[in-house]
């Protein structure tokens, strides 16, 4: 009895991802993963299982490396800039990447939240994004950078909003300095109300 082929699971699933990436959940065929991922039907349901367990994987790759990007982007002296400077790396994408959309936010918009699991997938990526951003706005709050007013977990959702909606808008075209903008405008209304420094 002939040996089943070998291949490389990582790359596999990365190749599913990009299908699921660029025609969403329930357009994607079992024929268009196994094509793109180069392996058998077969293969296919005894390594990932069926076409859902694959694209919980799918979403969790793309969702976990999507955010640990624009954490690792957030790197400045001040709180509130390195807020701003991982809305500009979002801004700075190539239009083709921007073209895709957010694998997540396409999940969203697909699928709403009738998928239970799909739903924690998301959760369970974004829980770091939120929670760096909290810490930033606590720390901007301290240095006297942000509203004293802010509640740094509301703040954390207006931003995570505004990059939901820069990813909406860029899927329909708009341009880097459109993003650009949008992003500033976002930072600076989190330190309205502060005081004036002379």
């Amino acid at each position: 009895m002939a040996r089943p082929k070998e291949f490389d699971r990582d790359l596999a699933l990365r190749k599913a991802m990009m299908v699921f990436w660029e025609k969403g959940y329930a357009a994607t065929s079992a024929a268009d993963l196994v094509q793109a991922m180069g392996i058998g039907r077969q293969s296919l349901y005894d390594t990932f299982g069926d076409k859902h367990q694959l694209y919980l994987e799918a979403l969790a790759l793309y969702s976990e490396a999507s955010v640990a990007e624009l954490v690792q982007s957030m790197r400045a002296a001040r709180p509130l800039e390195a807020i701003e400077a991982m809305l500009m790396a979002f801004a700075a994408r190539p239009e083709e990447q921007n073209a895709l959309g957010c694998m997540g936010i396409n999940s969203i918009c697909e699928l709403g939240l009738q998928d239970e699991a799909v739903n924690a997938v998301r959760a369970r990526s974004g829980a770091p994004l939120r929670t760096s951003l909290i810490a930033l706005l606590e720390q901007a709050k301290a240095a006297g950078d942000a509203d004293p007013a802010l509640d740094p977990a509301a703040g954390a959702d207006f931003i995570l909003a505004t990059l939901a909606g820069m990813k909406v808008i860029a899927k329909g075209g708009a341009d880097a300095q459109a993003l650009r903008s949008v992003g500033a405008l976002a930072v600076q209304a989190l330190g309205r109300g502060r005081p004036q420094t002379s």
